[in-house]
């Protein structure tokens, strides 16, 4: 048995998963504060095991929850190049990995109809949202199809995706116009398969199908016809077939490149394979009055769904969360320092420091340390400052760091964060 998924239910599962977003509490998380194995710099391969996701729980230092507005579809980006060649729409080709389409540095959004016989060294130009643009002296001709805003630009544009959407209501942009005024099932380019021989006038060229009105017009040179011209791009088509009849020759064959369901421009989400999603969450210092601590640095950001309240069974909604269990000090003797190991004198409890703040650790316990509590009024010392101290009170974090699910998981090298620093995390998920 032989199959394939196909890029329209790659397409839904993303629109499927921002929608999940809306109806759902998800939360980016940042953790894992050790340094990596053998060396730092060398950052770990995150597995999709079950132990990868318990650590990530374990190792969680703080999330910030999600919105919608934080997610957008987005593509493969392809910039326009002069001098690069770009691959033309075909409906009978597989062009996931095809240049077909470009951003130009106006942020504007082009896809390809009639590809050139060279390179491309004339840039895109133009805005029209209604018909396919003219050729631009180089062969090529461009289906406009969106500008990116600033704001989507700014939060979403990498270099290597840029977002898309698709309107579902008039927002006063181009791209509703080009959206509307697309044509379905539309004929816009007319491949000559085989010139043929001894055509001493151009053939009649005629389009059967089941959508109508298409018309079109042969070029002949030296007795062979060499192009095809669209004449009414007809609509409502699904398939075609050309035949060239008269002309004095023989032997020229043709094939017709359909538009997609709705025409080119109607969907931009599906015409431009958008299946990836991006999420841009930033981190603004130590907010959330401090769940995100700044005295430390972060190697794993990943996103959790639907995490409980610490000690219930509710849905976490708060905007920010912190992840980490505290101690209250008195008493203290010398000065603790950030990634060491503490450990409790009565109890035998081991745990990293995560974030000092005045008198209060935060710390976290993973299967390298064991899980042993802490105990109130036990004492505890540093293993690498051999700082000492006495518990006053233990605290809890705000979040069931072992509840939710763990929906992706990345590996980076060492964030260090700063009290007027904003981390601009983009994640790019492909479905």
């Amino acid at each position: 048995m032989v199959a394939i998924v196909t890029k329209e239910i790659r397409v839904q599962n993303a629109a499927n998963f921002i929608s999940d977003v809306g109806s759902n509490s998800m939360y980016l998380f940042i953790g894992h504060n050790q340094a990596w194995p053998s060396s730092d710099t060398a950052v770990a391969t995150p597995v999709n095991r079950v132990l990868d996701t318990q650590t990530a729980h374990q190792r969680m230092i703080a999330a910030k929850k999600i919105s919608s507005g934080d997610l957008a579809h987005a593509s493969t980006r392809y910039n326009w190049v002069s001098g690069n060649s770009y691959v033309g729409y075909d409906d009978t080709v597989d062009l996931s990995t095809s240049q077909y389409y470009v951003l130009t540095d106006e942020l504007k959004c082009y896809k390809c109809i009639i590809a050139g016989p060279g390179a491309s060294v004339n840039k895109p130009t133009g805005t029209t949202t209604n018909n396919i643009e003219a050729d631009q002296g180089d062969g090529y001709r461009w289906k406009y199809m969106f500008t990116l805003s600033g704001v989507d630009a700014t939060k979403f544009l990498t270099s290597a995706f840029m977002p898309t959407k698709t309107l579902s209501a008039d927002d006063g942009s181009l791209q509703f116009d080009v959206q509307s005024n697309a044509d379905a099932g539309a004929i816009h380019h007319i491949v000559v398969t085989a010139g043929g021989s001894g055509y001493t006038s151009a053939p009649t060229v005629t389009i059967a199908g089941d959508g109508t009105s298409a018309t079109a017009t042969a070029t002949i040179s030296a007795g062979a016809v060499t192009a095809i011209t669209i004449s009414n791009n007809g609509g409502n088509y699904e398939n075609a077939t050309v035949t060239l009849t008269g002309g004095g020759g023989s032997g020229a064959t043709a094939r017709a490149i359909i538009s997609p369901v709705g025409g080119h421009g109607s969907d931009p989400v599906q015409e431009l394979q958008s299946f990836f999603v991006m999420s841009n969450v930033k981190l603004d210092g130590a907010e959330g009055s401090g769940d995100f601590p700044i005295d430390n640095d972060y190697r794993q950001i990943g996103i959790v769904r639907n995490p409980f309240n610490h000690g219930t069974t509710t849905v976490a909604t708060a905007s920010t969360l912190n992840a980490n269990k505290s101690l209250a000090l008195t008493s203290v003797s010398g000065t603790f320092a950030v990634d060491e190991q503490i450990t409790g004198g009565t109890s035998g409890a081991v745990a990293y420091i995560d974030s000092i703040d005045g008198t209060t650790i935060r710390y976290h316990q993973d299967a390298s340390t064991g899980f042993t509590a802490f105990q109130g009024s036990e004492a505890i010392t540093g293993g690498t400052s051999s700082a000492t101290a006495n518990i006053s009170s233990l605290g809890n974090p705000e979040i069931d760091k072992h509840s939710g699910k763990v929906m992706y998981l990345e590996n980076r090298a060492a964030v260090s964060r700063a009290t007027a620093q904003i981390e601009d995390i983009k994640l790019v998920i492909e479905f």
